[in-house]
């Protein structure tokens, strides 16, 4: 008789609790494991077809997504379910942004072939008729400082002031309404609402979520079909808490150089730490614009040649105005008699030797090594999360097998070869740090930085020769106007060939508009500062018109 009690009172406990294995339970927990990694497709094949019949996958999802940004849902944690026949129950901890943490059960029923859906499941804490409402109230804006810890902006979201001049907003960018059409998931996961002005651009747009700090407020369970001011059951609620202040690598005296030389001219300029890689000034679209870097690819080809040994420094080339690549007579620049030694041929940007030698170095030497010094990624400014955000374009460089016959004209930088100044400012950096390409946060916060390494990208020795090449531009070749009295500079002019301009000269010949580059570093011995200058439709080329803008900027920062 003993026994047969406690069998019986087995019976019963796991009659409302549920037994091990109980294909309801399993099905809750399997439910909310699949939640917790965003499987909506895995939640959506667990519901009954009656269920499915009744709200397509997409609208299913978008449901669920709209209810995490509600909530600004950080997480779950649920325990085992309990149950019976027809139900179960998983109570679960929802970490939220806003509201702290809720404990509370989701509620499951079943069909004969599933989960029956209902809006209960949507977050922890709902009944069948109830839906998420929500009250929220954001901290202060953190303010965004340089390296010295001077304010670039500060103050209120919707009124941010600039106390270092308008310089620094062209790193820092601003705040404004949101544009974005329809519901804007992302900031309102950040507890903004639709009124608040969030970051638009620049520092403000990346770093958003971390200069918003933590909101806080009510979230609530309302009855279905409630209007917005409705008050409910609250299931949880927080306190707003401001985040400290953003300090970034940002040099005021190099961001104001960068910008004030720019002189509103389209085209953009990177300045980074040559030992450390970090971004010391941004201005105007200087990871924004993809355009063909001309010339000063040729460090890239110059790397690949040495390091292939297609080329050494004692190497000597025919004195030229055109060499044959890719099927067609390259030209150089105006025509010019071109050759000699691999130095001269370099220091004069001769496209009769370095478009061959592309060919020379084959598809796989020059794709290997320009992804080394950064082609085909995204630019290593910002943490994964805000990368996404801020969505850059991508340089890039054809795969091998992708060139279709501009294998030569790669290699100086035409055809399909894009690049942006931070790029380019970023081979320089590679050059000056003995061959390691290094990457360029903005800001020395380890949670704000890329996730990437350094990258060997050539060996010390070849980053040498690859530097003395530069140097010779500025002391004899097209990038004499680069050259500075407080250092030697090391660099490389380019000058692209974007496209028609729709005007001849006066012989009658089509003019090109052109894109004028420079990227370099200096002093070129113990280098501090590398930095790329684009300029784009320019009115001159790269020796012309980008090398004395970059020598400037060193000038001022040295």
């Amino acid at each position: 008789m003993p026994l047969v009690g406690v069998a019986l009172v087995s019976f019963v406990v796991g009659a409302v609790k549920g037994c091990p294995g109980s294909p309801h339970r399993d099905a809750a927990e399997s439910y909310v494991k699949a939640w917790q990694e965003h499987d909506y497709s895995e939640m959506y094949g667990m519901l009954s077809t009656k269920s499915q019949a009744g709200i397509s996958e997409e609208r299913f999802t978008q449901r669920y997504e709209l209810a995490e940004a509600q909530s600004t849902l950080q997480s779950l944690d649920p325990e085992d379910a309990e149950g019976d026949e027809t139900n179960a129950e998983v109570p679960v901890k929802a970490a939220t942004l806003a509201f702290g943490t809720i404990e509370q059960p989701l509620k499951f029923t079943f069909g004969s072939d599933g989960i029956a859906w209902q809006n209960s499941l949507l977050f922890p804490g709902l009944n069948l008729d109830e839906e998420l409402s929500r009250t929220t109230k954001l901290p202060a804006r953190a303010a965004i400082l340089t390296d010295k810890g001077k304010p670039m902006a500060k103050g209120p979201a919707d009124s941010r002031e600039h106390p270092l001049g308008d310089a620094m907003i062209d790193v820092t960018g601003v705040t404004g309404p949101n544009t974005d059409k329809g519901v804007d998931l992302t900031n309102m996961a950040l507890g903004f609402s639709p009124d608040d002005a969030v970051g638009t651009s620049g520092l403000e747009l990346a770093f958003n979520a971390r200069l918003a700090g933590t909101p806080g407020g009510k979230l609530m369970a309302v009855p279905l079909g409630s209007d917005d001011n409705a008050e409910g059951r609250v299931l949880g609620e927080g306190e707003p808490r401001p985040a400290p202040p953003l300090k970034t690598t940002i040099d005021e005296t190099l961001q104001n150089s960068a910008v004030t030389n720019l002189a509103g001219q389209s085209g953009g300029v990177a300045v980074l730490d040559a030992q450390k890689g970090y971004v010391k000034a941004l201005a105007g679209q200087a990871y924004s614009a993809l355009q063909p870097p001309g010339s000063t690819m040729k460090i890239v080809t110059a790397t690949a040649a040495l390091e292939t040994g297609n080329a050494t420094l004692d190497s000597s080339y025919d004195y030229v105005t055109e060499a044959p690549a890719d099927g067609r007579m390259i030209k150089n620049a105006h025509g010019e008699v071109c050759g000699g030694t691999f130095t001269e041929a370099f220091a004069k940007s001769c496209n009769s030797v370095f478009a061959p030698l592309a060919e020379q170095i084959g598809e796989e030497g020059m794709t290997s090594t320009a992804e080394k010094y950064g082609f085909n990624r995204p630019p290593q400014i910002w943490d994964p999360e805000s990368l996404a955000v801020v969505d850059p374009p991508i340089p890039t460089i054809p795969k091998p097998g992708e060139y279709e016959s501009d294998l030569g004209v790669s290699g100086i930088g035409q055809g399909r070869v894009q690049a942006t100044p931070v790029l380019m400012a970023s081979v320089a950096q590679a050059v000056a740090n003995k061959g390691v390409s290094l990457p360029t946060p903005i800001t020395r916060e380890p949670d704000l930085q890329p996730d990437s390494g350094p990258v060997r990208v050539t060996s010390q020795k070849v980053a040498a020769q690859v530097a003395d090449l530069m140097v010779s531009v500025v002391t004899s070749g097209t990038g004499l106007a680069a050259a500075i009295p407080e250092a030697q500079v090391a660099g490389k002019t380019g000058t692209a060939e974007v496209g028609p301009s729709g005007e001849v000269d006066e012989e009658g010949e089509e003019i090109l508009l052109e894109d004028a580059w420079f990227a370099g570093f200096a002093p070129s011995d113990k280098p501090k500062l590398a930095v790329c200058v684009m300029i784009i439709n320019a009115d001159g080329d790269g020796g012309t018109v980008a090398a004395p803008i970059a020598g400037a900027i060193l000038s001022d920062g040295l």
